[in-house]
């Protein structure tokens, strides 16, 4: 801190002079304590100075409302919003949010150094704190077809950056267990500082040694039994609450039901629509369930606040003390967690605040480079013997596989969708190299049409799923022609398309306009036949990410991530 800040700060403490703002009659969540202590709350530059008979040049009287610190997103794609990434951290921030541990692989994959630049850019002046952590796996592993590939020479300009705290999520965990060279230099090039982990279902011989490696956190355990195996070798376990993969209540109900400490555990959304955020919230809402499932409330706002904050070095983020940043939070109950009042550095957040996007470079707006469409190859080999198939599982975004006949196929023929058995086909964009990789999907449902998006996981190219070759076509067509987005296609004729030209991943409208084609989208694929508990496009979005168990889709085919080949060659 510098001399003249702290000066100001000390002679506020020692109430030598007015602090600039204070909370008067609060009741203040101390994370040190465990306990709810009501007193004041007195802010100088934008810091917490002292709790206690403070005199400010502004006061407010929360009557005895609750205050805690902002709470913490401790891994988050901001492009899986789909909006400007200030829109995604103002509606948030708005719900309490204050600080964003940032993974810009989305970004990445697409446009590489350029794609993370955007990221930073657009969050420099946000109304939060927004760090970021750099994209280790660009592409996701070596099977994948993306945009751009991300070496560890590249990423060392980052390694100067403040706001830059670390190694993002390590999806390719087999290079990091088998000592691959290009991604040990990049280990290397971040020791000393976080590195996050990427580590569905590995063996405890696999994951000791991906914990060998120095990666600490690990974001992607679905069930208790997992994460305890993960805290028993000393990783931090963020609890995942996203648009598509809802893990929440698998692990704090083994949390409750076994009395498990939850210092090691912080909350996170990964994927979040920005209408799934103005409808049910942002963190507050992992918070609010986790509180409805029998979490005590201090124990989840610590969750939130500060056992991220300390799991990423955030020394002055957290707490509602001396000495912290007064990024604080007013609630109504420590039940409900409506947010009444907002504050980031001591100043309170508008809920009107006027987002002013830094404008976006050219380059961004033409990345969708699709090669002429040959229908040839969205044939499924014929053959009446069984075909591996992706079985997609609501609520989750691992699939599972089975191996069935598919319809049509009994006497050699075609593969023709049945009602119960959908065709999926991810479509090469990046390079005009005109992969398709073609297969079969139960479990999503589409009847008469095809919902596409240029929005898959991580190396977004162009995935969708269908009953019939020709929608497939349109859908994809469309998205080549508005340079990305969601779309769906009902007999023969668009339906309605999202728009994002930004890399694929976002769009250039107010986040009014992207909540309101989603909702309308969303609820003519569940008409379409999409069961009412799958979020149709981000679950979409995840079928082509093969590191996630247990079977994909990809350019190159259908891909056992289990077996680790293709499985269609």
């Amino acid at each position: 801190m510098k001399l003249e800040k702290y000066l100001g700060c000390s002679q506020a403490a020692r109430k030598l002079i007015k602090a600039d703002l204070v909370l008067k009659n609060a009741k203040i969540v101390n994370v040190f304590t465990d306990r709810v202590e009501e007193g004041n709350i007195a802010i100088k530059n934008g810091m917490i100075v002292g709790i206690g008979d403070y005199a400010g040049e502004k006061e407010i009287d929360l009557e005895g409302q609750y205050v805690t610190s902002g709470f913490i997103d401790a891994h988050l794609h901001l492009e899986s919003t789909m909006v400007n990434p200030q829109v995604l951290i103002s509606q948030a921030a708005q719900h309490g949010t204050t600080t964003f541990i940032v993974d810009p692989h989305e970004a990445a994959n697409v446009s590489g150094r350029d794609g993370i630049d955007y990221i930073l850019d657009q969050t420099k002046n946000s109304p939060a704190h927004v760090y970021v952590m750099i994209a280790s796996c660009v592409p996701s592993t070596e099977i994948d077809d993306n945009g751009c590939r991300l070496t560890a020479k590249e990423m060392e300009p980052y390694i100067r950056n403040r706001r830059v705290l670390g190694l993002g999520e390590v999806m390719d965990d087999m290079a990091v267990i088998k000592g691959d060279p290009e991604m040990n230099a990049k280990l290397e090039l971040f020791d000393g500082k976080v590195k996050d982990g990427h580590a569905p279902d590995l063996s405890p011989e696999d994951l000791a040694a991906y914990v060998l490696a120095g990666i600490t956190t690990d974001h992607e355990g679905t069930t208790y039994e997992y994460i305890m195996r993960e805290r028993a070798m000393g990783m931090i376990c963020h609890i995942r609450e996203g648009s598509a993969a809802k893990n929440l209540e698998n692990i704090v109900k083994g949390i409750v039901e076994n009395n498990t400490n939850t210092e090691g555990f912080c909350f996170c959304t990964d994927d979040r629509h920005i209408e799934d955020i103005i409808r049910e919230g942002h963190i507050d809402n992992n918070v609010r369930k986790a509180v409805s499932m029998g979490i005590s409330p201090i124990a989840a706002i610590k969750m939130a606040t500060i056992q991220p904050a300390r799991c990423y070095g955030l020394r002055r983020t957290g707490a509602v003390a001396p000495g912290y940043d007064a990024d604080l939070v007013v609630w109504d109950s420590l039940k409900e967690f409506n947010a009444q009042m907002v504050f980031y550095n001591g100043q309170r957040i508008d809920s009107m605040l006027k987002v002013k996007p830094e404008p976006c470079p050219p380059q961004l707006k033409d990345t969708v480079h699709l090669a002429k469409i040959d229908p040839e190859k969205l044939r499924v080999a014929p053959g009446p013997v069984p075909a591996p198939v992706i079985e997609m599982i609501p609520g989750e975004i691992l699939t599972k596989r089975l191996d069935l006949i598919l319809p049509g196929t009994e006497d050699g023929g075609e593969f023709i969708p049945d009602g119960e058995i959908d065709k999926i086909a991810v479509f090469e964009r990046h390079h005009y190299t005109g992969k398709i990789g073609a297969g079969a999907v139960k479990g999503f449902g589409i009847r008469n049409g095809a919902i596409a998006s240029s929005v898959s996981h991580d190396s977004h190219n162009i995935i969708v799923i269908g009953d019939n070759d020709r929608d497939i076509i349109l859908a994809v067509e469309e998205l080549a022609r508005t340079r990305g987005g969601y779309t769906i296609v009902e007999n023969g004729a668009v339906f309605d398309t999202l728009e994002l030209p930004i890399m694929g991943l976002i769009s250039d409208k107010s986040y009014s306009y992207v909540s309101k084609k989603v909702r309308r989208m969303t609820n003519k694929a569940h008409k379409m036949g999409v069961p009412a508990n799958m979020e149709p496009f981000v679950t979409l979005s995840f079928m082509a990410l093969p590191v996630i168990p247990e079977i994909r889709c990809t350019p190159r085919g259908i891909f056992s991530v289990t077996e680790w080949k293709l499985l269609n060659q």
